[in-house]
Parts: structure tokens; sequence; C-alpha cells
């Protein structure tokens, strides 16, 4: 399995995270994808990869879709047949909420998300924005997918190739990951973590304009492709969905 965390201008809680992932998923490799951050974020990716973490980084800012894609990419080259869970470096997720996400994903084969409560203390455009979104995108599929923003996921490695295809450089990539899901008619999976936020969410890079509407434009474009009867494209290639098992984490580039 490879446990993949997109960062950009990564904190203090980075290192740690690749210690504890490591320890609670025996044999998972941890892979940083680094956003563009700079010689400023050397020294938090020089430790989490001291500590088993493997770094790649891109030169440019692109964004999370961008990273996602890169780590996909290089997971599906460079250890084929890996399932893939995808995790904040924020602090946001405990690490036993990313082992019960796996732990389902490996059971079911299906694509799983790990689902926020949005209870106690929660900042409010947080819990405003999800519940807005949510009831988005039941209209415009007639899914239930209680939060559409989560950045814990666990995909089979089945689906890497499809994920690679998949456009979107920004926050509005996982929108687009679930509506093409929707699209090509695969099982969604949840499962509910706590919610957690840190000094109110001051460490997301998340603009509440510019990528609400990002994350809103393919969700437009889904109910109005099904409106006029069009299908929306989301064929899977034809792969089989499978889930791996795991391997030592050894290789450090």
């Amino acid at each position: 399995m490879i446990v993949l965390v997109p960062v950009y201008r990564p904190g203090d809680r980075l290192p740690p995270l690749v210690t504890d992932l490591r320890a609670a998923l025996p044999g998972a490799r941890v892979l940083v994808v680094d956003d563009g951050s700079g010689p400023a974020a050397a020294g938090v990716l020089g430790a989490a990869r001291d500590r088993g973490a493997e770094v790649l980084r891109r030169r440019v800012n692109r964004g999370k879709g961008v990273v996602l894609r890169t780590g996909f990419r290089y997971a599906a080259a460079k250890h084929p047949g890996h399932d893939v869970v995808c995790v904040d470096a924020d602090g946001q997720h405990r690490v036993e909420d990313v082992c019960r996400v796996a732990e389902r994903m490996r059971a079911t084969g299906a694509t799983t998300l790990g689902v926020r409560r949005f209870d106690g203390e929660v900042p409010a455009r947080s819990r405003f924005g999800n519940a807005a979104t949510r009831v988005a995108f039941r209209l415009a599929t007639g899914r239930d997918v209680r939060d559409t923003q989560t950045g814990l996921r666990a995909y089979p490695a089945g689906l890497l190739d499809w994920l690679v295809t998949i456009p979107g450089d920004r926050f509005e990539y996982e929108m687009d990951v679930l509506l093409r899901a929707v699209g090509a008619g695969l099982p969604i999976e949840q499962v509910d973590i706590a919610t957690r936020y840190h000094a109110d969410n001051a460490g997301s890079h998340f603009s509440a304009l510019a990528d609400s509407v990002r994350i809103y434009r393919p969700l437009v474009g889904f109910a109005a492709a099904r409106l006029a009867g069009r299908a929306h494209p989301g064929r899977v290639p034809d792969a089989d969905v499978t889930t791996s098992p795991p391997t030592p984490a050894t290789r450090t580039p």
C-alpha cells in the first residue's frame, strides 16, 4: 500500500505524521509529493525523508490536483499493483482513521472516503460549505456523498490509470473524481472519521472564493449534462480493480 501525502509549504506536523503512519501501517510506503514549496521546505521534507518517506518535489506550484496525479502516476509506475490512500498533511486525519478507511477499501475493493462528522468545534465556513456542497452534489447526481471535499480517500490499485486521466489542477480535481465515479457507476464507500481543525484551520491553502468556484464548475457541468440527457464522461479503463498485499517500506529516493 502507498500512503500519498500531498503537501504545499508543509509544517512541523509532517515528519511525525510519517513516523506514525509507518508504525500504524507496517509495510506501507509513505509518498510525500511537494507542490513547489521552494527552498524553505527543504528542512521539513528532509526530515520526512529521514523518517522513511519517499519524497518527490515539483519545481512550480500547480495545485492539489496536479500533485495527486503526480503521486498516482509515480505509484503506478514504480510500485504497480499497490493501493493508494491519500492523507492530508495538516494534522486533520487521525492515524487510526486512516487505517479504518484503508481497511474498508481493502474489504470492499471500492473507493472509500473518510467523511468528517462536522460536529463539535468546526469553523463555520467549513460546516456551511460542506452542507451546501453535499446538497448540491445530491441534486446533481442523485447520490448522497456526505463529505465531497475530504482529503482522506483510499483507491484500489486498479483505478490508478483512470485517476491520472481526470482533469482539474486544484481542489476541483477531487470533486471531478467523485462525479466521474458516479458517471461510471462505481461504488463509493464512506467511513465516519473524527473532525479535527488546528488553529481554526489556519494551515489550509483553500481559497474560499476562487476554489469554491472551481469546485462548483464541474458540478454544474454534470447537472447540465444530466438534464440534457448526455452521459457524463466517467468510463473506467478495462482493468481488474484489485487491492495489493503489503510490502516493506524501504526505498527512499
